[in-house]
């Protein structure tokens, strides 16, 4: 049974934007089926709205990998809502699917965003999680 991962946006940002950092390490461990990638609607949503603007890589590109990603990974359907939870409204979708989508770790660059969402069943992961080997 793999562990099933959350990422944050900035991961994903970071992922494509860098071919040598944990977050690319991650993403593709993802597309490689080593790693098990959740996701719910709203947050596939968010990731492409942040990845397709103009400040981003090329769409065409992101879109490839979007498209790969959507498809490997683990559909969440989100049962609760659990807004407002946390400091930043833009984090709550991740939470979100954490949360319902029994998640073994969120991955993010921002975790003080996260410490607001109190018990939790999963493992926060900081930027430096590469050093270890990108597991929990």
């Amino acid at each position: 049974m793999f562990l099933r991962y959350v990422f944050d946006t900035n991961v994903l940002v970071a992922a494509l934007r860098s071919d040598r950092g944990a977050s690319r390490r991650l993403l593709l461990s993802a597309l490689k089926g080593e790693i098990q990638a959740i996701v719910s609607v709203p947050l596939s949503i968010e990731y492409e709205a942040v990845l397709t603007r103009p400040d981003q890589l090329e769409a065409t590109e992101t879109n490839a990998v979007l498209d790969a990603l959507i498809a490997v990974a683990d559909p969440v359907l989100l049962w609760f809502l659990w807004r407002p939870r946390l400091v930043d409204p833009a984090d709550e979708m991740v939470l979100e699917t954490a949360v319902n989508g029994r998640a073994d770790c969120l991955v993010s660059f921002n975790l003080n965003h996260f410490k607001s969402a109190g018990k939790r069943n999963f493992k926060l992961l900081p930027r430096f999680w590469a050093a270890a080997g990108v597991v929990a």
